[in-house]
C-alpha cells in the first residue's frame, strides 16, 4: 500500500499530462469460482474489488462465530468482563454438538480460554459458554448480536444463536461478513491476532486451526471457516502484502480445498491487479476554510480518519482530488460539524468520498470580529 499526500496527487497529474506515459492495461476479468457467493474487499478503503451474489442471504454455519467474537471483544473493551473473568460451564453449553472445545460441565473457564476454544477450535460449546457469560442466556446474546449487526450496517444478516447451528431465519450475506471482518480487524487489532493461532490445547486435547490457508500462504493471518450441509464450505480470510490488506469471503463451496482455492484466487487477483493508496492522515490539515465570526476568520479542516482509495495498479497519477466546502460557514463550529467533502475520482467515477471537519472547535471571535464579518457576509 502506498501513501500519497494531496499535493503529490496534483503533481502526478501535471506530470502525466506533460510527459508521454506508457499505457496501463486494465485489470483482466476476475476469476470465476466454484462457490455460491463471494466478495473481495480492501480492508482499509472498503472498496469492493469483485463480488458475486454478495447480497444473497445464505446460511453462515460457523462464520457466525465472527459476530460472537465481535460481541465479546466489545464487552471486553467496555469493561463488562475481563480476559481473566471465569464463567461456570452450563450443562447446555457442555452438551453442544458439532465441533467442540471439550469443556467440562460445572468447570470454571476464563473468557480468554473460551475465545481460543471458539476461534481456533471452532468450539460450539465455547461459543455458547461465552454467550451465557456475556448476556446470561444465548437468546439474549443473539439479540445483542443483532444489535451489533444493525450498528455495523449489516442489513442482510440475522442471528439466532452464537455458534451458527442451522435455524430457520439464521442468515447472513457475503457483503455483511466482509463488513464484520473489517470491523474486527480495524477495531480490535490485538484480538485479531488470535485468528492466526495455529493450535490450541484444552483438556489434554490439541486441535489445529481449521483455516488451512494459514499454512498455504504466509500472507494470510485469519479468519474463520464454516461448514454445515446446508451452508456448504465457507471461509472468511484476510491477508496482508506490502501494507495492503484484503478480505475474501467465500460461501457455499463444495469442499474444504475448493473454499481455500477460491479464497486464494480472490486474494491473488486483488493483490496482483489493484493497489491501495493512503492519501491523507487523520488529523492533518487539508486546507483552510473561511469562517465568518471566527477570531482568525478561517479554520483548518481535514478528514476525521485516514483516507484510502483502491484502484487498478499503475493509475494513481490519474486520480483527481477535489474539495467541496460549504459556503457561508459561521462560528461557532463544533469539531464534529461537517464543513465539506473530499471527492476522489478516476475516469470520472467516484473512488472515495469523505466528509471534512474542522480540526478543532471554532469559537466565536470578539465583538469587532463578529461585526466586521457580519458586514462582509452581507456584502457577499
Amino acid at each position: 500500500m502506498r501513501s500519497f499526500p494531496l499535493f503529490c496527487i496534483a503533481a502526478l497529474l501535471v506530470s502525466a499530462l506533460s510527459t508521454p506515459a506508457q499505457a496501463v492495461l486494465p485489470p483482466p476479468p476476475p476469476p470465476r469460482l466454484e462457490a455460491r457467493a463471494w466478495i473481495l474487499v480492501d480492508a482499509n478503503s472498503g472498496r469492493v474489488i469483485t463480488s458475486r451474489n454478495a447480497d444473497e442471504a445464505v446460511e453462515p454455519a460457523s462464520l457466525t462465530k465472527l459476530m460472537t467474537a465481535y460481541a465479546v471483544f466489545s464487552a471486553l473493551r467496555e469493561g463488562r468482563v475481563g480476559l481473566d473473568t471465569e464463567t461456570t460451564v452450563s450443562e447446555r453449553a457442555w452438551r453442544a454438538g458439532g465441533s467442540r472445545m471439550f469443556i467440562d460441565v460445572g468447570s470454571r473457564v476464563s473468557i480468554d480460554d473460551l475465545l481460543q476454544g471458539m476461534i481456533v477450535q471452532s468450539g460450539n460449546d465455547a461459543s455458547l459458554a461465552l454467550a451465557e457469560a456475556i448476556a446470561g442466556s444465548e437468546e439474549t446474546f443473539a439479540s445483542l448480536m443483532n444489535q451489533h449487526a444493525k450498528a455495523l450496517g449489516m442489513r442482510g444478516s440475522h442471528f439466532l444463536n452464537s455458534a451458527g447451528l442451522p435455524a430457520e431465519g439464521h442468515l447472513v450475506t457475503a457483503r455483511d461478513m466482509a463488513t464484520l471482518a473489517r470491523a474486527i480487524i480495524g477495531r480490535f487489532p490485538g484480538e485479531y491476532r488470535r485468528y492466526s493461532q495455529r493450535e490450541f490445547t484444552w483438556n489434554g486435547i490439541t486441535q489445529p486451526n481449521r483455516n488451512g490457508l494459514l499454512d498455504r500462504d504466509p500472507s494470510v493471518d485469519g479468519m474463520k471457516t464454516g461448514y454445515t450441509e446446508a451452508a456448504g464450505y465457507c471461509l472468511v480470510s484476510s491477508a496482508q502484502r506490502d501494507g495492503m490488506r484484503l478480505i475474501a469471503v467465500v460461501m457455499g463451496a463444495k469442499g474444504p480445498k475448493q473454499r481455500e482455492d477460491a479464497s486464494l484466487a480472490l486474494l491473488s487477483y486483488g493483490f496482483n491487479f489493484f493497489e491501495t493508496v493512503k492519501l491523507h492522515e487523520a488529523g492533518a490539515a487539508l486546507g483552510k476554510a473561511r469562517v465568518f465570526g471566527a477570531e482568525d476568520g478561517e479554520a483548518a479542516f481535514g478528514p476525521a480518519s485516514e483516507v484510502f482509495f483502491t484502484i487498478p495498479r499503475g493509475r494513481a497519477a490519474e486520480v483527481v482530488a477535489a474539495t467541496e466546502l460549504r459556503p457561508g460557514l459561521q462560528a461557532p463550529l463544533a469539531a464534529d460539524t461537517p464543513v465539506g467533502k473530499l471527492r476522489l475520482t478516476l475516469d470520472g467515477k467516484l473512488v472515495a468520498l469523505r466528509d471534512l471537519y474542522p480540526l478543532a472547535a471554532v469559537p466565536e471571535g470578539g465583538i469587532f470580529r463578529r461585526a466586521w464579518d457580519g458586514v462582509a457576509a452581507w456584502l457577499e
